[in-house]
């Protein structure tokens, strides 16, 4: 089997992880080897990225930086190896997360993230170098209002989360943008809906797309 790349994004209570792992079942019991992931994190390293970019104040700039590292480390350690070997990557989140919520929702210069996802996500043994991205992006799109009645005691937030609503519904434009951006790419899954309609949507479309 050709190895499978598939990233799941959305506004943090969206419920995009519980259909990360039902999916990774599915796939399983179609004789696929799954590699789960998520980012920021993925690898020694790159956890202990996600904690200082999670947990500590930083400037826009120093943040984007930190997730790229991340992700750079992420790609080399575990992404890139497990498509070698042909297996089934799903990642909780991936670029399209950096440009929603550090450009989207920081409003930090999307051309500089554009020139650091290019260094990062080259893929070097190719000529003319392409890009490393998901083959298909999952984006559970919730209202930013929905996801914090979600989210309202759950836990304790991290920077990211305690983020007031207008900071989400920059966030959810940012990943609406990068649709527009890449519409062959995505698929949107309407996440305002009870959790078995969201799984029929979504097993629909990864029908469709060929993945099931």
């Amino acid at each position: 089997m050709s190895g499978l790349f598939l990233s799941f994004e959305g506004i943090d209570g969206a419920g995009k992880s519980t259909h990360v792992d039902a999916l990774a079942a599915a796939l399983r019991a179609r004789g696929r080897t799954v590699v789960l992931t998520r980012e920021p994190g993925g690898t020694p390293l790159a956890e202990k990225l996600r904690t200082l970019a999670l947990n500590d104040p930083m400037d826009p700039l120093t943040e984007a930086l930190l997730m790229f590292a991340a992700r750079r480390d992420h790609l080399q350690q575990v992404i890139e190896p497990a498509l070698a070997r042909g297996d089934a990557v799903l990642c909780d989140r991936f670029t399209d997360a950096t440009f929603a919520y550090q450009g989207g929702g920081r409003g930090f210069d999307l051309q500089v993230l554009g020139t650091l996802e290019r260094w990062v996500q080259s893929v070097d043994a190719l000529a003319p170098p392409r890009l490393r991205q998901p083959d298909l992006t999952v984006w559970f799109d919730l209202p930013p209002a929905v996801a914090a009645q979600r989210l309202a005691g759950a836990r304790v937030p991290d920077k990211f989360e305690a983020q007031p609503q207008a900071f989400f519904a920059r966030v959810a434009a940012g990943y609406a943008a990068r649709l527009q951006a890449d519409p062959g790419r995505f698929l949107r899954v309407d996440a305002n809906q009870p959790r078995e309609a969201v799984w029929q949507d979504l097993e629909s479309g990864l029908r469709k797309r060929g993945v099931l």
